[in-house]
């Protein structure tokens, strides 16, 4: 279909009021080494600032993890030390009561042996508050032996946990 020759006037005239609201373009594009250096160089300086970002970061985790590192260390350095206290302790007390228990049995056996050997009932009755006595007092020296023997076992067992406590709270404030 040919449009009417009126039609085709009135269209090259909208086309040409368009064409001059359009502003000018420059005469001259840059080239294409100009285009690249201007996408290029912020790439490049995008590109150092993100590898910085990531250096100092890689940095930082390495400094925690051998802080982290030695904090454990001496925890389980220390935790060493409360096991080792801890069997020294259990070691010298049991060898304590053991000690005591023995002394024990002997001064029964000897008192049977005693008490078999009395003449009358009176010696008996002697003999066995005489024996009372001794176990009472001996007891007691026991006990009292027993109970410092635990209390330094149990002050040599929590020493190194206090001392590594006391020294994490330093570094921690």
């Amino acid at each position: 279909m040919a449009s009417s020759p009126k039609k085709g006037a009135a269209e090259k005239a909208a086309v040409a009021e368009q064409v001059e609201t359009v502003p000018d373009l420059p005469n001259e594009f840059p080239s294409a080494s100009e285009a690249v250096e201007a996408i290029v160089e912020p790439a490049l300086e995008m590109q150092e600032s993100v590898r910085s970002a990531l250096q100092k970061g890689v940095v930082e985790s390495r400094a925690a993890f051998v802080k982290a590192k030695v904090s454990a260390d001496d925890a389980v350095n220390a935790l060493e030390s409360v096991l080792a206290a801890a069997k020294d302790g259990v070691v010298a007390f049991n060898a304590k009561a053991f000690a005591a228990a023995q002394a024990n049995a002997e001064a029964n056996f000897d008192f049977v042996k005693a008490s078999l050997a009395a003449k009358s009932v009176a010696d008996l009755v002697s003999l066995q508050s005489e024996f009372a006595r001794k176990q009472t007092d001996a007891v007691v020296v026991q006990f009292k032996d027993l109970a410092e023997t635990a209390k330094k076992a149990v002050v040599e067992t929590f020493e190194p946990i206090k001392s590594q406590l006391t020294k994490s709270f330093k570094i921690a404030v």
